[in-house]
């Protein structure tokens, strides 16, 4: 089963819960057990796994990749965007969730973040199950 996605960011770097709406496309395809693939078509976002309960986490990983790769550098590419592309590399472009007794097998504290890079944009992705 396959499931597109759309949204709307509003900052040049953000991560976006959508773990609710991941959760609700294995709840409507009524699999019990399989994977579930979420993917981001995109060379300047990316998706990620990681803590929800606290919205501190979220700032403290965009703060670091602020560090680890700035934004103003010395890239060839004339976009301005390098850094962006840079984070999406490094984040990755999906995560494969296992799904056991209709649920994702997701930790505690665990969700799933859509990771804007280069916003604000209307973005896609698309989660796969089988």
């Amino acid at each position: 089963m396959f499931m597109a996605h759309t949204l709307r960011t509003k900052a040049r770097e953000e991560l976006i819960d959508i773990t609710r709406t991941v959760e609700e496309d294995v709840s409507f395809s009524g699999i019990k057990e399989g994977l579930c693939v979420v993917y981001v078509p995109h060379t300047t976002a990316a998706v990620t796994i990681n803590e929800h309960a606290d919205p501190d986490v979220r700032q403290d990983i965009l703060k670091q990749l602020k560090v680890l790769v700035p934004k103003d550098c010395d890239y060839s590419h004339l976009e301005g965007n390098s850094d962006a592309h840079i984070k999406s590399s490094l984040i990755g472009a999906s995560q494969v969730i296992p799904i056991y007794d209709g649920r994702l097998m997701l930790g505690a504290w665990q969700g799933i973040f859509f990771c804007e890079f280069d916003g604000p944009r209307d973005r896609r992705f698309y989660v796969t199950l089988t």
